[in-house]
């Protein structure tokens, strides 16, 4: 019901007889029926005191909204119910009250009858003698203002919480206009005022992202709700920024989308830490590698040793041909020189291939055989596989599908588990010699298995993951990081490596690698 509505007390024409029983008449059903919206008004209609605004009338509205019954509620002061927050504000007519047109509005806590405060906004009208203008009682129009209030204070709390977030949020008009930025999107892409700046979506990204958004995140959260993925997003003097991105799709109450909002989180820190990992794996890799070739010291001695010798016997025994003839004949040296060149040839593969292995080199991921790979590093291990009594055996089909990876680290992971395997043959019956061999297979549509059997004692642990820990070793001289690197480099190439016990004996190491399309 309007306060307007209600009679006025201003004097009125003085009307003729007839006139004034017409009127009277009027202003009778007129009162009757503000009468009976007021009591079957879902708004509380009320009647105070001007001194102390104790209740003289309450519709039956009061019992919905107050849970009082009319007898509890007349007589009782509207001071009793206020919240003690809010009586003062009202005494004071605080910025909580506003005036219009002789009427006043207040929004504010009242108590309910089981002690429970709830938001009323309040219409109030003061009814004065139309005589001697003095004020008599207050008229007052109340309404359960509570989802109201409690969704501004939502909205306040959350719009409190958007600028106090490191997240950058942005707001955009259907037309891909920036209406806003919280405190972290302004200073990160250093905008003051989205609005005054006319920026639009495209100012926010880089071109190619903008084209992301476009192609894919819009369309996707129009349909969807919601689109996240990667991006990156631009300011002036700073590089692109990398972002992980949620776009959002906000709809009116008939469905029709009236904006949308990106939430990006600034990812430049966790991609700094994670290219400082990739560039830390690189130097363990490259530690690993000349740990690797102290190891094989003897190995490599060994296998230098004999082409060398070799050679000096092959050009002892020419000499002593050309010494002991006056004419040699030049048939005569023909398969010794061709000894000595084949000899001079395995030591300069040999060393080429040490050097390879340890230089330092960014990985350079390809498409690989595995077949020719196994078999190069078979022969590389042969001298200490045959001091072991161990006999290394390639069981890789040459149909086997290419696999994905850098050559010098899939050697590195190869020679570590071969090695492991050799050395764990070294305490089996050296009257028949320990097998150690390698076989793979295809997994699935996009990846091969790689497994490094052995015959030696078996893994000594239960928890196998233990293997993988750095600096845990089961070697009296080991330093418990082979296992762990080479888990490092598997990982790095997107695989997983474990190990498990055979039931036949021995130990089994296998990995994974994507396949090469």
């Amino acid at each position: 019901m309007l306060l307007s509505q209600l009679p006025e007390n201003n004097p009125m024409d003085t009307p003729t007889p007839q006139q004034g029983l017409s009127a009277l008449t009027d202003d009778a059903e007129r009162n009757r029926l503000l009468a009976e919206m007021a009591e079957q008004s879902t708004d509380m209609i009320s009647r105070h005191t001007p001194d102390d605004w104790r209740f003289i009338y309450a519709s039956p509205a009061v019992t919905h909204l107050l849970g009082y019954t009319l007898d509890e509620i007349i007589g009782m002061s509207a001071y009793e119910l206020y919240h003690p927050d809010d009586v003062e504000d009202f005494k004071r007519r605080s910025p909580s009250v506003s005036y219009e047109r002789g009427l006043y509005t207040h929004t504010y806590r009242f108590r309910c009858k089981d002690g429970h405060y709830t938001w009323l906004e309040s219409t109030s009208r003061s009814i004065r003698d139309p005589n001697s203008g003095e004020l008599k009682e207050i008229l007052v129009v109340s309404r359960d203002a509570s989802r109201r209030i409690n969704a501004e204070q939502a909205n306040r709390r959350l719009a409190r919480i958007l600028e106090s977030s490191s997240d950058l949020v942005a707001f955009v008009g259907l037309d891909n206009r920036v209406t806003d930025l919280n405190e972290a999107a302004r200073r990160t892409l250093g905008v003051d005022n989205p609005e005054q700046a006319g920026l639009a979506l495209a100012d926010l990204f880089t071109p190619e992202s903008y084209q992301q958004l476009k192609a894919q995140a819009i369309p996707t959260a129009s349909a969807a709700g919601s689109w996240r993925g990667e991006a990156e997003m631009q300011a002036p003097g700073r590089a692109p920024i990398p972002v992980m991105l949620e776009l959002l799709a906000h709809r009116s109450l008939d469905d029709r989308i009236e904006y949308f909002s990106t939430v990006a989180r600034d990812m430049s820190e966790a991609k700094a830490i994670e290219a400082e990992k990739q560039q830390y794996q690189a130097s363990i890799g490259h530690a690993t590698r000349l740990i690797t070739m102290g190891e094989m010291a003897s190995g490599l001695a060994h296998e230098l040793n004999q082409p060398l010798t070799a050679i000096v016997n092959y050009v002892r025994g020419i000499e002593r041909r050309i010494g002991d003839s006056d004419d040699p004949k030049l048939t005569v040296l023909h398969t010794p020189l061709q000894r000595i060149s084949a000899t001079a040839l395995r030591a300069g593969e040999i060393i080429r291939r040490m050097m390879d292995f340890s230089r330092k080199s960014p990985p350079q991921r390809q498409a690989v055989d595995l077949q020719p790979v196994v078999n190069d590093l078979i022969e590389f291990c042969t001298s200490t596989a045959t001091r072991q009594n161990v006999q290394v055996e390639n069981m890789i089909s040459a149909d086997l599908a290419a696999v994905v990876a850098d050559p010098i680290q899939l050697e590195q992971i190869l020679l570590n588990l071969l090695l492991n395997g050799i050395e764990a043959c070294q305490q089996i019956d050296e009257s028949t010699p320990a097998q150690v061999w390698v076989d793979a297979s295809e997994q699935g549509t996009d990846q091969v298995i790689i497994r490094v059997h052995d015959q030696g004692t078996g893994l000594p642990v239960t928890d196998t993951e233990q293997l993988f820990e750095q600096f845990f070793t089961t070697k009296r001289d080991g330093l418990g990081m082979g296992l762990a690197i080479t888990r490092s480099l598997v990982e790095a190439h997107g695989g997983q490596l474990w190990a498990e016990n055979q039931p036949q004996g021995g130990a089994v190491f296998c990995f994974t690698l994507d396949k090469a399309t």
